[in-house]
């Protein structure tokens, strides 16, 4: 509307000769301009470390479908929804996100099962699923504590709490921070791998 209500006024004001060159000339500056405004979303990838936690759960659900399941997008939901259930913390809520979960109240399955089903990387489909819900690609992982080199002594209580917490362990009867540090050391060789 802008450039019909640009163009009449043109006609109005402007010599025959201008008219048609301003005619010609400003499509040709206006197009490429909009086509420019468009292309951090057509033409955009992930960045590095963007969309971890999407990536990594798509990739490792993919590798548990047999080939048969990879062409169905029906199939795929189905097992998405299996694949699911014993997930926890950020990857719960990337299902919870889709819809993979019996608590979501929106599903998007369908976008993530198609291009999967095409054959489709999980980065790519989860390029595509950033557009639907940018907070798919805001879900990240925490950083993993290092217990061959950390000093739990210099832990905050609450950090004590959330390492047994990861573990599903608790620490009944614990009221000193040293409580928390037994039960983590007498904890660790079963958590914790140490490497050779």
């Amino acid at each position: 509307t802008k450039l019909i209500l640009l163009d009449s006024l043109l006609q109005e004001t402007c010599v025959p000769s201008f008219r048609v060159t301003m005619r010609t000339f400003l499509p040709a500056i206006i197009l490429p301009l909009v086509f420019l405004s468009w292309a951090p979303e057509v033409f955009g990838s992930l960045k590095k470390g963007e969309c971890e936690v999407c990536i990594s759960v798509l990739d490792r659900f993919k590798a548990t479908l047999s080939k048969e399941q990879l062409g169905d997008q029906k199939a795929i939901e189905k097992q998405f929804v299996k694949f699911c259930k014993p997930l926890k913390l950020k990857e719960n809520r990337f299902c919870y996100y889709l819809g993979g979960t019996a608590d979501a109240a929106t599903g998007i399955l369908g976008e993530m099962a198609k291009p999967l089903s095409w054959g489709m990387p999980g980065e790519k489909v989860c390029e595509k699923l950033k557009k639907m819900d940018k907070q798919i690609c805001e879900l990240t992982y925490e950083k993993q504590i290092d217990f061959s080199t950390v000093d739990l002594k210099k832990l905050k209580v609450k950090e004590l709490k959330k390492i047994l917490s990861d573990w599903d362990e608790v620490c009944d009867g614990c009221l000193e921070k040293s409580d928390f540090i037994k039960r983590i050391e007498d904890l660790k060789p079963k958590y914790v791998r140490s490497e050779l």
